[in-house]
């Protein structure tokens, strides 16, 4: 199988999307499978303090399970590409809460960054995904 950005994307999405930690570790498995590194952690917050956190979340995310190494192009490779995920879903959220998900998956230079979220207040919510790609 030969995989690009498109794969590598559809990883980071896949990954965002499971629903349990024993799910995270199957998709991760297969993932790993095709030689594509991949890791998703949750996120909650208010959408004023949001965006650094995201980014933090995924660069430590992905430099813990090592699907980056501590190289300031790598981290701003997945920083870029979580900023340009949030970017897509910001007319949402502006007042609002956000609780979900951050899917991050890589296979070689390529790096998708996935936020799946909930988006609202109260259980009054609205759901929302944005997708980002680097290359190193």
């Amino acid at each position: 199988m030969e995989v690009g950005s498109r794969e590598v994307c559809k990883a980071a999405i896949q990954i965002a999307l499971t629903d349990s930690r024993e799910e995270e570790i199957e998709m991760k498995a297969k993932n790993k499978e095709n030689g594509i590194l991949s890791v998703a952690v949750d996120f909650g917050s208010d959408f004023g303090s949001a965006v650094p956190k995201v980014l933090e979340r995924a660069v430590v995310a992905a430099k813990r399970e090592n699907v980056i190494s501590s190289t300031h192009a790598e981290e701003g490779a997945v920083a870029g590409a979580a900023h340009e995920a949030i970017q897509q879903i910001v007319d949402k959220c502006v007042g609002l809460n956000l609780g979900g998900k951050i899917g991050i998956a890589r296979y070689g230079s390529h790096i998708g960054v996935c936020v799946f979220f909930a988006i609202g207040l109260l259980n009054l919510n609205d759901v929302a995904i944005g997708m980002g790609h680097r290359v190193v």
